[in-house]
């Protein structure tokens, strides 16, 4: 009996440390909330999940005094990052527009040059989109038809990348490239949308097919299934035209609403961000279940172009009701772009971008948008993205103007880290500043290896290289603060042969996994994430979702967890799984969710 009660004890003494140093209070004033209820009948026993912004281990993460690191990955992939996926075979598809002449890739001498319908039908001897190889940085061309210009796209369950949309021959075009073809190539098919999408956004749905919505001039959506043959079907969308700007004459869109921010919440329901309003809508009907008060401040999509995450969805063993949380961050005034852009005005006016974040809990009754702490510098057109071990990162974009042609100045070079749970004041850190200017047609992705990809930018309408910003073509990687040299043996290292890799609803799984020096790892200090990795274009990562999955116990180095309950939290698909240790992570695993 005096044994148990020490274990008991021994188990509580950290987990209550943790909480109180860690546990930062619930802005949603659920400050005063006690901490999540721990079963203490062992020393195995699970740390139930929680979504209050507890601390996820049993004692103090790590924290890093490493800023970061970047290097240059490539000297020169020929074709600037307008949009791009990270796909489940390694390969990292990214792509520009076929309108607007040559990239900085020609094509091998011998390949055929292909006809281009968007520039008078005459060959084009040059590539606009790649196939890179982020493993060994070496890269393919890929074949284009119909303009992909602002385009939007998801991955299908099986790992297929559809991009869809675009412009000119390509606006209702949708474009597939296989998951299991290492040198495969789009298939196009030009037309199959119902409506025409330029600067649209997808979500995946819990079936696995998507939501395609808005555009310029397209107050509508459209569902879209896993498969190229299908009949289109378009929901009119009143929110959408109510949330654009007027132009201000012909030719001279203002809009503010286009790429709008989409979030697949946990009851089913579609949380649609544009301009400064919020909805929830059911997607089989188009019905809208909310409104929600606008978001003061400015506006917070296309052009000014802020930045939107849903926080990582952190699941119980019983499946206790999930409690989605949105951030929105940066943007501009709603006249930023008339000031700016040369198709209103001959000396432009740069505005500061927005320097606010505001975060939201769309499920609750009495929804509202709650002041964030400050970003320590204004951001538009940054990428804001999940890091592996569940904090946040953002990066690219400028201090002062908007999306557009030369329509922003001042680049933003600080990445900066995101922990929504610590206390006020201390959610952000910034980091080592990059060298190189990423903003607008500029991208980011986190790799399984844990560092970030980042490529791209062209403030221009054509590739122009002797400017302030020049067109980019070198692609970088950086080492967020988790890849602290000093912290090299406390990184988790997974065994890809005695891990499941495909994961069921509801079930539980097993991740074989130790520390790098083969130290067991222990319940109470670790954490596992699963991260969906989104299609990224214009400072919106589309489809971008993280699952925390409950663990039930590790023993002899074996954690077995609990997979997510449904395609509603988990859309089915590929999912990056990682193993953090006190906020370390390791390198991932692709692992398939159904």
């Amino acid at each position: 009996m005096a044994s148990s009660i020490k274990t008991v004890i021994l188990f509580l003494l950290p987990l209550l440390l943790a909480y109180s140093v860690l546990a930062a209070p619930d802005i949603t004033d659920g400050g005063d909330k006690p901490g999540p209820e721990i079963d203490d009948g062992g020393g195995d026993k699970p740390v139930p999940g929680n979504n209050d912004g507890a601390s996820d281990y049993a004692k103090p993460a790590f924290e890093p005094e490493f800023m970061g690191a970047w290097v240059i990955d490539n000297p020169n992939a020929g074709v600037a990052a307008m949009q791009l996926q990270l796909m489940p075979n390694d390969q990292i598809v990214w792509f520009d527009t076929t309108s607007l002449g040559a990239s900085g890739y020609k094509l091998p001498e011998g390949t055929p040059c292909p006809i281009n319908p968007d520039a008078n039908n005459q060959p084009d001897c040059y590539a606009h989109g790649i196939a890179y190889d982020w493993k060994t940085s070496k890269y393919r061309p890929l074949t284009l038809q119909g303009d992909a210009w602002c385009s939007s796209g998801n991955l299908w369950p099986n790992g297929n990348l559809m991009a869809t949309g675009g412009t000119f021959s390509g606006d209702k075009a949708i474009r597939v490239i296989a998951n299991d073809d290492p040198k495969g190539d789009f298939t196009t098919k030009i037309g199959a949308l119902a409506d025409t999408r330029w600067y649209s956004s997808n979500q995946v749905l819990p079936d696995g097919s998507s939501v395609v919505l808005g555009g310029r001039d397209s107050y509508s959506y459209e569902i879209v299934p896993p498969q190229m043959e299908f009949k289109p079907k378009r929901f009119d969308l009143p929110f959408m035209q109510q949330t654009t700007e007027p132009p201000l004459g012909p030719g001279r869109p203002v809009e503010n609403n286009l790429y709008p921010f989409l979030f697949l919440l946990p009851d089913g329901n579609i949380f649609l961000f544009a301009n400064n309003r919020a909805i929830t809508f059911e997607p089989a009907t188009g019905k809208t279940v909310k409104e929600f008060p606008v978001l003061p401040g400015g506006s917070r999509n296309y052009p000014p172009s802020g930045s939107a995450a849903l926080f990582p969805l952190k699941l119980t063993a019983d499946n206790a009701p999930v409690i989605p949380e949105i951030v929105i961050c940066g943007g501009n005034q709603p006249n930023a772009y008339e000031l700016v852009d040369a198709r209103h005005v001959t000396e432009k006016q740069f505005l500061p971008a927005l320097q606010d974040c505001n975060r939201i809990q769309p499920m609750a009754a009495d929804a509202a948008w709650i002041p964030e702490q400050n970003m320590p510098s204004p951001r538009t057109m940054g990428d804001l993205i999940h890091l592996a071990n569940g904090d946040m990162l953002m990066l690219n974009g400028a201090k002062k103007g908007t999306s557009g042609w030369e329509d922003a100045t001042e680049a933003n070079l600080t990445p900066v880290l995101y922990t929504p749970y610590k206390p006020m004041g201390q959610r952000f850190k910034e980091l080592t500043p990059t060298t190189i200017a990423r903003m607008y047609h500029s991208c980011s992705a986190l790799l399984p290896d844990t560092r970030v990809l980042v490529a791209g930018s062209n403030m221009h309408q054509f590739y122009t290289f002797d400017t302030e910003f020049p067109t980019e073509l070198r692609v970088e990687k950086f080492s967020p603060p988790y890849l602290d040299p000093a912290l090299e043996t406390e990184r988790t290292q997974i065994d890809p042969a005695n891990t499941d890799a495909v994961l069921k609803y509801g079930k539980p799984f097993k991740i074989t996994a130790a520390l790098m020096e083969k130290q067991p790892l222990v319940l109470g200090e670790v954490k596992v994430t699963l991260l969906y990795p989104p299609f990224t274009t214009h400072g919106f990562s589309q489809n971008q979702r993280m699952i925390v999955p409950a663990i039930t116990s590790v023993q002899n180095g074996v954690i077995t967890a609990v997979a997510p309950p449904s395609g509603q939290i988990a859309p089915p698909g590929y999912y990056i799984m990682f193993v953090s240790h006190l906020g370390i992570p390791g390198a991932g695993i692709w692992v398939h969710i159904d």
